[in-house]
């Protein structure tokens, strides 16, 4: 079938990675994209999640970014916000009359760990201080105060950006990296560590995994090996130049208070101590009820997002619900339709890419494989529906 048969229109909801490059394989197959963005620039975890000295990088993305927006079949608008509360909601994009509606509005939504003390100044979400730092409005005109020993809690990679921003461009006394399992379980790529490795305190790090050192042996983890693996970069010169800085680990805690004085400011932590335990296969944190503290003045919560529910789309598992029914004759397809659990039923022509099907899930190279594969389940459906031609599309217009 020649793709000009195959015309319609697909409003896409959101243009981070998995948007755009969703939306390049929708047009090639000869669909026109409406994209609508909560954002004045396209690229969402592109342009405002990397950290901003990776210029190579970021410049890498735009341009295949600014090549899949020139398409004539492509239609951009910026600073639209989708949402129950919103100026747009989306019964409003219902009415455009499109073919299909792809949400890939990421996960704006923020996880937290419901500990006392969590609510107030100096506890805040690693994503607000990423958008922060890249210059996203509003975040950027917003101010964060920031203490001289401050907490990340999680170990991935958003970890080390946040550590990143506060080693070098806030320059604290103290980071503390709060990890609820080990330092083998750590979920970061070592390679990102290379610009804050030079700022890891070697002596504690030596000391912390002497501490956990009973409780590795058991599940015949060296200590001396991990501490090589921990501070191979440490002797690597780092590219914003020499921070006063430390970097620290506690490992094998999980946050369980955050404690404040009579004035409402962050004191300490209370962590409860931590052993690992094999669950089909995977290593888990399980207490053992005995709680330290942390003495600090700030807490980042580092541990993923979720999508945000005032959207308007039903939310599951920290996503936005999808299909648990898959069609035999398109098994892959269940993955990515949008599901009305009051009703049982799919929503016809409604989809979901990238971090709003699996919040927090990869960074762009999975978000392009996600959106991808997301438009051949939309090109799929929409192959199945009568073409639309391009006057009707043109023509399409919100009702009264």
């Amino acid at each position: 079938m020649r793709a000009c048969g195959m015309r319609h229109l697909v409003i896409m909801v959101g243009a981070g990675p998995a948007a755009l490059y969703c939306t390049g394989k929708l047009v090639e197959a000869g669909h026109t994209v409406l994209i609508l963005n909560r954002d004045i620039k396209p690229g969402g975890l592109a342009e405002y999640g990397i950290y901003p000295t990776k210029y190579k990088m970021k410049e890498g993305l735009r341009k295949q970014f600014r090549k899949i927006l020139a398409h004539p079949r492509v239609l951009y608008f910026g600073n639209v916000t989708v949402g129950e509360a919103g100026p747009v909601r989306l019964s409003d994009l219902e009415a455009l009359k499109g073919s299909a509606i792809v949400v890939a509005a990421g996960a704006q939504g923020t996880k937290s760990l419901g500990v006392p003390g969590e609510d107030g100044p100096s506890v805040y979400h690693a994503k607000d201080l990423v958008y922060h730092y890249n210059r996203l409005p509003p975040f950027t005109e917003q101010e964060f105060p920031m203490g001289q020993r401050v907490a990340v809690i999680g170990i991935g990679n958003v970890m080390v950006d946040i550590a990143h921003y506060l080693t070098t461009m806030r320059r604290v006394q103290e980071v503390i990296a709060v990890a609820r399992r080990g330092p083998k379980e750590r979920a970061y790529d070592d390679r990102e560590m290379q610009a804050i490795a030079a700022n890891i305190d070697r002596e504690a790090l030596r000391k912390e995994l002497e501490r956990i050192r009973p409780r590795l042996a058991p599940l015949g983890q060296d200590v001396d090996a991990l501490y090589r693996a921990l501070t191979k970069h440490c002797d690597v010169p780092p590219e914003d130049g020499v921070s006063p800085s430390r970097l620290t680990f506690r490992f094998l805690a999980s946050p369980t208070r955050i404690l404040r004085d009579e004035q409402g400011r962050v004191i300490g932590l209370d962590v409860e101590e931590n052993t690992l335990v094999d669950r089909g296969g995977k290593l888990a944190a399980k207490g053992l009820g005995q709680t330290s503290r942390l003495a600090l003045d700030t807490v980042i919560f580092a541990i993923g997002d979720r999508v945000d529910p005032a959207l308007g789309l039903p939310v599951k598992d920290g996503g936005y619900a999808t299909n648990p029914t898959p069609d035999p004759q398109d098994p892959e397809a269940a993955k990515y339709q949008v599901f009305n659990p009051q009703t049982g039923q799919p929503l016809e022509g409604a989809f979901v890419i990238g971090w709003s099907r699996s919040a927090s899930e990869g960074v762009v190279g999975k978000a392009r494989l996600d959106g991808e594969r997301g438009a051949a389940v939309v090109n799929r459906f929409l192959a199945r529906r009568p073409p639309v031609s391009r006057r009707e599309i043109y023509q399409q217009r919100v009702g009264p």
